[in-house]
């Protein structure tokens, strides 16, 4: 990936449209690679850690899958096998609803929960070192020019 970084910094000749599309792709695994990182050593994926994330939400609240996939940062993710495997370590509840036997209900555990307040400062920590070549200011801009390009 240094190769790319290289030419991204040294080449004229690729059309700045191009460069600013391969630019973004790279820094997004940049920082997808550093996040993935600091969340290994607890055994749990990014997409699990927002599935997580999405539930603390809900303060209390069900919700079904098809509004964990909705809000999902990676609409790519398999979001039953993602709460299978939250589940499995206890961060996830699922429950049938009594009076619709198709709608199925998840919940966050009091063990998810405190995961996620013991996971939650090491990423914060993550994001802010990743983030701190730039000034404030940098950040308001940068993303407000990434929600324009969305938009």
């Amino acid at each position: 990936m240094k190769e790319l970084e290289d030419i991204l910094l040294t080449t004229s000749e690729i059309p700045l449209e191009k460069k600013t599309v391969l630019n973004i792709s790279y820094t997004a695994n940049v920082i997808r690679d550093g996040i993935l990182n600091s969340l290994k050593p607890f055994d749990i994926s990014i997409e699990q850690f927002n599935v997580l994330r999405i539930l603390r939400g809900q303060k209390g609240k069900a919700t079904n899958l098809q509004d964990i996939q909705r809000r999902m940062v990676s609409k790519m993710s398999n979001t039953t096998r993602l709460v299978d495997k939250l589940i499995s370590k206890g961060y996830v509840e699922r429950f049938i609803c009594e009076k619709n036997r198709r709608k199925v209900e998840i919940f966050i555990t009091a063990h998810g929960l405190n995961f996620l307040e013991e996971i939650d400062p090491l990423v914060a920590e993550t994001e802010a070192n990743m983030t701190s070549p730039l000034t404030q200011d940098e950040l308001k801009t940068l993303n407000n020019l990434l929600t324009k390009l969305r938009n």
